[in-house]
């Protein structure tokens, strides 16, 4: 009775928890998701993202420049909680377009430029800072030649400097070209206008045709035009201008000086294109290389498998041979056996000792858990395409909601390991609250260190404390309950029985020739050597602004790893074990979690040498602590596998042997 009102309680306050917390989500949709269509001469406002460089990997404000504001004043537009923490700042401006009208136009022009604002500009020159603007969700796209060869950029520069040169030039006339695509349909309804206008499906008992407009591409073409300052001051935004071919000559160009005033002018022309509106993003996804990138990972896919496979097949051979020839003695000999032979079989009275730091080792793989969890499904929904280029910053905020609720699984995981190694639950609230603390707090201090140079550099990356406040009550009224039910979840669990009983007095190790910590990190190698190729790829998508979208590799890579990171950790545990060495449990979760050392050691090697421009002290610690992060996800997330894995290994070795 009293059990029955007991588990009605819990599952009455499990009941308000999820209407409480229901009441903090608010419904969203996907950017880009839905289909826009306009009619002629709709008005479409471009927007701008914050300004960034792959020189310094400091975003700033659009508006930190002294650039036109639109007529309304700056507003800035609904951002999700992926796009917050990646440092964009969407705003709207002043760019307006009228679809299918070809025209050339006025914006403004500026007061006399202040000396500060010239050394800004000429320092976001040099920095080789771009302006991202968005057009129906579509980034602007830029061609440029270098060295022959067309080159694919999205956003354009602020300025330039032509070499021997010392004046700096800006960037103040915007050729537009818009790519549309005509859309005529039955039972279909435009809805609206604007931006935010889109396309509905409507009952198929309508038979009236619509047609409209949708928006495939955008290009840009940049270059700088000297204005007479006193002809264009008498113009109003979005007065007609004569159209201008960019000047070739320096002097035709504008040059930012101190009291110069600068005026801004663009041209939009409408192109009318084959392309279909789910058809649109392809031309971003068409990356250089894209061939040898695609070649090189079914290369590496195949090597590892190969070498994966003859490991499995030799190690699976020589367990069960020995495990044969131990059965197949009757008791006097296996006896005999264990005092004439050396190996894995002396260290039954040991191999299930607690290890050292038992509680740490717990709450290290209820973390594990919990990140390996949250990248296997991230991958998965964004390989079935639910998280792609489009809807920016959803990829970001789907890994944050995952790990949130996957709690459960990871106080769940740490409080029955703990249950297993002590033989007892007490103490499980507290290991709950460090499985929930542990991994969010070093992201946390990281994370601020980083803030406070991001703050110091009056950068727009840097993250709100409003931002602050929200994660941290997301993690408190999410997280940190879900971990202590699952941990609750746990106690009631019936435990892993070892097969075997410890012996009171400890066995003495051994001596070893070479020490046990050098294997350890060699076997991180083979778990790297499944990666390394993918994670060029996906460094460069974070640190030069590349789009990344090949997830179903990465979904078979990360597949790949897993299985990898278990053979070498359970080889790795067998390898100890037959020198008599019991002391594995933090070898196991090692020999595959060291493979965050080089994933670490090759991100300062990216640093190195594809990241030559970075400049400054700042943009170098930046780097170096986002990719601390990422190594030490990794180090919990594999260590787990090969934990794990190893954990049940053992138990099933020595489950298999006859002993009295």
């Amino acid at each position: 009775m009293a059990m029955s009102l007991f588990s009605r309680g819990t599952y009455g306050l499990l009941f308000t928890y999820v209407i409480f917390v229901s009441h903090f989500c608010n419904g969203f949709y996907l950017p880009g998701s839905y289909m826009h269509t306009y009619s002629t001469r709709d008005e479409i406002y471009a927007k701008v993202n914050s300004l960034t460089s792959i020189e310094t990997e400091l975003p700033f404000s659009y508006y930190s420049l002294p650039y036109c504001t639109p007529p309304g004043g700056i507003k800035k537009s609904a951002e999700n909680l992926g796009e917050l923490l990646m440092g964009d700042q969407i705003d709207n401006s002043p760019y307006r377009f009228r679809m299918n009208v070809n025209e050339s136009v006025f914006l403004c022009t500026t007061r006399p430029l202040s000396e500060h604002e010239v050394k800004l500009l000429k320092q976001r020159t040099h920095d080789l800072y771009q302006v991202n603007m968005i057009l129906d969700n579509l980034p602007a796209m830029r061609f440029a030649y270098q060295n022959g060869h067309k080159v694919q950029w999205t956003g354009f520069p602020i300025g330039y400097s032509p070499p021997n040169v010392d004046d700096v030039y800006i960037i103040n006339h915007l050729k537009f070209k818009v790519f549309i695509h005509e859309y005529e349909g039955t039972g279909v309804q435009i809805l609206g206008t604007g931006e935010e206008g889109m396309s509905v499906i409507s009952s198929a008992d309508d038979e009236k045709k619509a047609s409209g407009y949708e928006i495939v591409g955008f290009e840009v073409s940049p270059c700088s035009v000297k204005y007479d300052p006193e002809k264009m001051a008498k113009l109003h935004q979005y007065d007609e201008v004569s159209p201008v071919s960019c000047p070739l000559d320096l002097d035709k160009a504008q040059v930012i000086r101190e009291q110069e005033r600068v005026s801004f002018t663009y041209e939009v022309e409408f192109v009318k294109s084959d392309t279909k509106w789910p058809s649109r993003w392809d031309a971003y996804l068409k990356m250089e290389g894209a061939r040898v990138h695609w070649f090189s990972i079914l290369n590496s896919l195949m090597v590892i498998f190969f070498l994966a496979g003859i490991v499995f097949v030799i190690f699976l051979r020589t367990v069960r041979r020995d495990l044969t020839r131990y059965e197949e003695l009757d008791k006097e000999s296996q006896a005999q056996m264990n005092e004439e032979l050396s190996g894995w079989k002396l260290v039954v009275g040991d191999v299930f000792r607690e290890p050292n730091h038992s509680k740490l080792l717990c709450v290290m793989i209820g973390d594990g858990v919990q990140i390996m969890g949250m990248a296997v499904v991230t991958i998965i929904f964004a390989a079935l395409g639910f998280m792609s280029p489009a809807s920016r910053g959803m990829l970001l905020t789907g890994m944050i909601i995952l790990y949130l609720f996957l709690g459960t699984g990871a106080g769940y995981a740490g409080v029955y390991f703990y249950r297993i190694i002590k033989g007892t639950s007490e103490g499980w609230r507290s290991l709950s609250w460090s499985i929930a603390c542990f991994f969010p707090g070093i992201v946390f201090v990281i994370l601020t260190i980083l803030n406070f140079l991001l703050w110091a550099n009056k950068s727009s990356g840097a993250i709100p404390l409003s931002l602050y406040f929200k994660l941290i009550s997301l993690w408190f009224f999410i997280s940190v309950p879900l971990t202590l039910i699952g941990g609750f979840l746990a106690t009631r669990a019936e435990p892993l029985q070892y097969p075997v009983r410890t012996n009171q007095i400890t066995r003495e190790i051994p001596a070893r020739k070479y020490p046990s910590w050098l294997l350890v990190l060699g076997a991180g190698t083979l778990p790297f050597g499944t990666l390394f190729i993918e994670l060029f790829f996906i460094l460069s998508s974070i640190w030069l602004g590349r789009f990344y979208y090949v997830f179903g590799f990465l979904l078979v890579v990360l597949l790949l790893l897993v299985i990898v990171c278990a053979e070498v950790s359970v080889v790795l545990t067998y390898m100890h074990l037959c020198v008599e060495d019991w002391q594995w449990w933090w070898k196991a979760f090692y020999a595959s979690g060291s493979v965050a050392l080089y994933v670490f050691l090759y991100s300062i090697n990216y640093l190195v040498f594809e990241l030559q421009s970075l400049s400054g002290p700042v943009s170098a610690i930046l780097y170096m602590g986002y990719s601390l992060i990422i190594a030490v996800a990794i180090m919990l997330s594999t260590g787990t596998i090969g934990f794990v894995t190893s954990f049940y290994f053992v138990h099933y070795l020595f489950s298999s042997v006859k002993i009295d």
